[in-house]
């Protein structure tokens, strides 16, 4: 599987990012998909996952009702909508891929993920 990341740049606090994330390689409408951050001189937390079809979504608390995951399984493509983002929010996020889970399961757990993208870096001003 590889994942291509996008849609990451410098907004202000307030304002609103859609990242995407393309996938090929294996059959996508098979295996959950997932959004991890890392800021600098941080570890790298759990954002957001969704299940194979769309029908479980995971959020981490600090994003909850800002934030919001969906997939085009049509397009191979999962997104992450960031509103009302915030200066915590800075950081490079990466998409990844659970070939292997449970299909209905939407990790937080990174070690549930077999395949990374690389990241694209989001940057929120004050």
């Amino acid at each position: 599987v590889q994942l291509q990341a996008s849609g990451g740049g410098l907004v202000q606090a307030g304002g609103s990012l859609r990242l995407s994330c393309a996938a090929s390689g294996r059959t996508f409408n098979r295996y959950a998909m997932g959004w991890f951050r890392q800021a600098p001189r941080k570890e790298r937390e759990f954002v957001a996952a969704i299940s194979w079809n769309g029908g479980v979504t995971n959020y981490a608390d600090s994003v909850k009702g800002r934030f919001t995951i969906s997939r085009d399984n049509a397009k191979n493509t999962v997104y992450l909508q960031m509103n009302s983002l915030k200066p915590e929010d800075t950081a490079d996020y990466y998409c990844a891929a659970d070939t292997y889970g449970v299909l209905g399961e939407a990790y937080a757990d990174p070690d549930e993920y077999d395949y990374w993208g690389q990241g694209a870096q989001v940057t929120v001003s004050s």
